[in-house]
């Protein structure tokens, strides 16, 4: 069924991205209508979900790749999605994104803090922060 859904709406599966492994619990979106899904299954939820605006052509976000791959599998318990911002411009300027790359945290459906830049002690230490709040 998950493909049937994929095709229907548009795009491959959300965590098809070649650059996952296996071990990887971050889930990349490649189409507005599979993210929104994504997102309003959130919105009720008080699960923390890290968000990974990102762009293929931008190095910082190639080098905290494995940092933020590393931290999916460690907190297990956090939902990380990744954004390619411009696969989705739309996302990203929904969520003010201006540089990369920018870790936004929610909870609810609620920005609770963000992360702008390759800094991944920052980033791992907001999500230990917000991940049981």
């Amino acid at each position: 069924m998950g493909s049937f859904l994929s095709n229907l709406l548009g795009g491959p599966p959300a965590d098809d991205s070649a650059a996952s492994s296996e071990e990887s619990r971050v889930t990349s979106f490649h189409s507005s209508a599979r993210w929104q899904l994504h997102f309003n299954s959130h919105k009720e939820s008080s699960q923390l979900l890290v968000i990974d605006f990102s762009a293929s052509w931008c190095g910082p976000c190639r080098l905290i790749e494995p940092a933020v791959h590393a931290m999916s599998t460690q907190f297990t318990d956090v939902d990380f999605a990744k954004i390619d911002v411009d696969e989705l411009s739309e996302v990203a300027q929904e969520f003010g994104v201006q540089g990369m790359p920018t870790f936004v945290l929610l909870k609810k459906g609620k920005e609770v803090d963000r992360v702008i830049g390759a800094k991944k002690a920052e980033l791992e230490k907001k999500i230990q922060k917000y991940q049981s709040l």
